[in-house]
């Protein structure tokens, strides 16, 4: 079949990847030019440890508490949006305990199968994309933290991820290159990490090289829709006719879906990250707990990244959001010595959010010729090739490999 992709990020790419194994002709449609994208600058993670979604109970009062501080890790800037106060609504309704016991399951069962995925990648791609199975280090300073993320060890054990609870000396012998100052720790030794850049740049080319047609700066304006079909995708004087259609467009596939009549609430976490050379060889990637940052080895360099700015889609660049991830490193790597970054070298990148933090995947019951591949949010990297292939099942009418419900496209319909 003919296949049209709208977005070229890692989600894009890696149902590009399944797709033309199987036989299609694949076409990959992108406003930008894939080099700016949420895709490349991300902190790298694979996380089958991340069973828990970000609508959870103690978010909202988190988030209020956040809100007034202009260096804090999460931000929702106040504004009179109709989207923002239905995604916001919908977020309430699921920041609860039954919820994250029902979402756990599924986050659990697409993010095994998706690195899966990646352990055959790193087998089968004809180039390295620096794919390290290292584990992940959560590291904490206060008694709250240390309460918070001892119980998601014991919930990640009780669904079958591996997490070990770390004294100070013991997070330390994990690091023996850096000395590492914090409270304790939990150990995911399951989790890995890639250097993302270098995948999506290799990818890329790997997939022209094998036909896929990409189509960069152009953006879609309309659609031409009959009988539940889509006959026609427009792009400013270009149309264009596809057999199947697939919507993984990131933080824009709301606005995508509305001109389908199709409904996923989506709103845009901006975050930032910036690469710094290594001054000291960190071993295990880490997650700063209080200040929610992520640090990341890739090659000769450290990836430092974080905040979740839920401020509409846009490309401004908060610097007092990058000041409290720079104030947050000589907490916990106290010979760290790192300067603030250039605004030029500050990375951004808008992360797609559901408001009960699951992706959007599946088949649209509006539009025979529509499936819908995104919603990810922080954990598009993780999932991609999980979900890269589960499209492919589903256009294919294959057995999906795990259970699909809790993805369901058209359940705020």
């Amino acid at each position: 079949m003919r296949i049209g992709i709208i977005g070229g990020g890692i989600i894009g790419l890696s149902s590009a990847y399944y797709l033309q194994k199987t036989g299609h002709q694949v076409t990959i449609i992108d406003q930008d030019d894939l080099q700016i994208s949420c895709s490349t600058g991300n902190a790298g993670m694979i996380v089958p440890s991340h069973l828990i979604p970000l609508a959870s109970p103690g978010m909202i009062s988190k988030g209020i508490r956040w809100m007034f501080n202009s260096t804090s890790p999460f931000y929702v800037k106040p504004r009179w949006n109709g989207d923002l106060l239905k995604w916001g609504y919908h977020f309430y309704r699921h920041a609860n305990k039954e919820h994250v016991a029902h979402a756990a399951i599924a986050l659990k069962e697409i993010s095994l199968f998706s690195k899966s995925m990646y352990q055959q990648w790193a087998k089968e791609l004809p180039f390295d994309f620096e794919y390290h199975e290292r584990g992940l280090l959560m590291l904490f300073h206060s008694k709250e933290a240390e309460h918070e993320e001892s119980e998601t060890a014991h919930f990640a054990n009780k669904h079958g991820i591996d997490a070990h609870i770390l004294s100070s000396s013991e997070v330390q012998q994990l690091e023996p290159n850096v000395k590492v100052k914090a409270r304790g720790g939990v150990y995911f030794p399951g989790d890995a990490h890639l250097t993302p850049q270098v995948l999506m740049s290799q990818l890329i080319t790997y997939l022209k090289e094998k036909g896929v047609v990409f189509l960069t700066n152009t953006t879609i304006t309309d659609f031409v829709v009959d009988n539940q079909q889509i006959r026609e995708v427009v792009a400013s004087s270009e149309r264009f006719s596809f057999d199947e259609l697939i919507v993984a467009s990131g933080s824009w596939s709301g606005a995508i879906g509305k001109k389908l009549h199709v409904n996923m609430p989506m709103q845009a976490g901006k975050g930032y990250s910036f690469l710094t050379p290594i001054q000291k060889n960190i071993q295990v990637p880490s997650i700063f707990l209080e200040a929610r940052v992520a640090v990341t080895p890739m090659g000769d360099s450290i990836r430092f990244g974080g905040t979740m700015e839920i401020a509409g889609v846009n490309h401004t660049i908060n610097m007092n959001r990058v000041k409290g991830i720079v104030d947050s490193i000589p907490k916990y790597y106290p010979e760290m010595n790192i300067a603030m970054p250039a605004q030029s070298n500050v990375w951004h990148g808008l992360r797609p959010c559901s408001p009960d933090g699951l992706p959007y995947i599946g088949k649209s019951k509006k539009i025979k010729n529509l499936t819908i591949a995104t919603g990810h949010a922080m954990m598009g990297l993780s999932l991609a090739p999980g979900t890269g292939k589960l499209v492919q099942q589903i256009i294919d009418q294959d057995q999906t490999s795990i259970s699909m419900e809790a993805f369901n496209p058209d359940r705020y319909q």
